[in-house]
């Protein structure tokens, strides 16, 4: 009778284990991507000579902005980073001092953080330096536009920064990739009040 027990408490156990993980690979599956579906793929490309960046879905420019990128004694990164996290209204850390946000701020309203530590997307309280390299590395968008990138970009988003114009570079940044999917983006960039630099 006692090994009668043992076997089906022994047989039991093992089928609350394989149900266990049965339950666990159902639930799995539900978060996995369908295989008959292509992942979407998007990508942030920047373009530091053109000082521009671009939000690419699949094979189509869905925004591009003007950006400030490093100067010269503290140039960007180059290279394909990933989004590691993403903050509204932040609060910037320096030696000796913390601003928090507000209109002082220097990274602005919204952060973008990238994988190499310490860089990363970010607005401004400089809109002047739009279009010039002027940041200490990262890459600055004016507050308005910035707000608009930070509701396209995932965590886990690609973020190609190149230095020098490619093929790629020029095809997207000389308007020939798909141009009126950009317009809009455009002219969001292109009104700045002259009094103010926004």
């Amino acid at each position: 009778m006692n090994n009668t027990r043992r076997t089906i408490k022994s047989g039991t156990l093992v089928l609350v284990a394989l149900l266990s993980f049965a339950v666990v690979d159902a639930a799995a599956a539900q978060d996995a991507w369908p295989a008959s579906q292509p992942v979407p793929r998007r990508l942030v490309l920047v373009s530091l000579a053109d000082r521009q960046l671009a939000v690419i879905e699949g094979r189509n420019v869905v925004a591009r902005f003007a950006v400030a990128v490093g100067a010269a004694d503290s140039p960007s990164p180059v290279g394909q980073f990933r989004i590691v996290n993403r903050v509204s209204n932040p609060t910037y850390y320096r030696p000796g001092s913390v601003i928090p946000s507000g209109k002082d701020n220097p990274i602005g309203t919204r952060w973008v953080g990238l994988s190499q530590k310490g860089y990363g997307i970010h607005g401004t309280n400089v809109p002047r330096s739009i279009g010039h390299a002027a940041s200490h590395g990262c890459i600055r968008l004016r507050n308005r536009d910035m707000e608009r990138l930070f509701t396209l970009l995932r965590i886990g988003d690609v973020v190609e920064i190149h230095g020098e114009r490619d093929e790629q570079v020029a095809q997207v940044f000389d308007g020939t990739a798909n141009p009126t999917m950009v317009a809009d983006a455009q002219d969001s960039t292109q009104s700045v009040n002259p009094a103010t630099g926004q």
